[in-house]
């Protein structure tokens, strides 16, 4: 039970993956998270820091000043290219359908990923939708279920 695809060095909001798995079709999306925070707002300890109290501690050690400085610019590239609009963060989303027919567009999801982070390749946003597999077949099965006992009651009262 695999995706055979992945998703592609840039991504944009709606480009999905599909694969069949027990006779189920599922659809691994990307959508954009509705929360707006960037990510120094979303991350405690997004800022390095020389202060072993603070989030961000860049730990102590040989050539702290140096590693602070790689760190705090690694952040503000991270921030600069977050305002330029280059990545965002996203939500993978699993629908699950049987026969072309809809059984749960929301069959299992993950938020808060980055899509398109610096330096990245968005293997990350494959292995949660691979990792998120089980649940969404889970959740096809379930519906599945509740479909034919909905037939089966209709169908007795006829």
């Amino acid at each position: 039970m695999t995706f055979r695809t992945r998703f592609s060095d840039f991504v944009c909001e709606g480009d999905s993956l599909a694969c069949e798995v027990a006779g189920f079709e599922i659809v691994a999306r990307v959508e954009r998270d509705d929360c707006t925070d960037a990510p120094d707002q979303r991350q405690d300890g997004f800022w390095p820091s020389l202060y072993k109290d603070a989030p961000g501690f860049i730990g102590p050690g040989p050539n702290h000043r140096k590693r602070f400085a790689d760190a705090q610019a690694k952040a503000e590239a991270v921030m600069k290219s977050w305002r330029e609009r280059q990545w965002f963060y996203c939500g993978i989303v699993l629908s699950v359908a049987l026969e072309s027919v809809p059984l749960d567009p929301n069959a299992a999801s993950l938020w808060g990923i980055e899509a398109n982070y610096p330096g990245s390749d968005n293997s990350y946003l494959t292995q949660v939708a691979q990792e998120l597999l089980p649940e969404a077949l889970d959740a096809g099965f379930a519906a599945a279920r509740r479909l034919c006992a909905a037939l089966e009651t209709n169908g007795a009262r006829a």
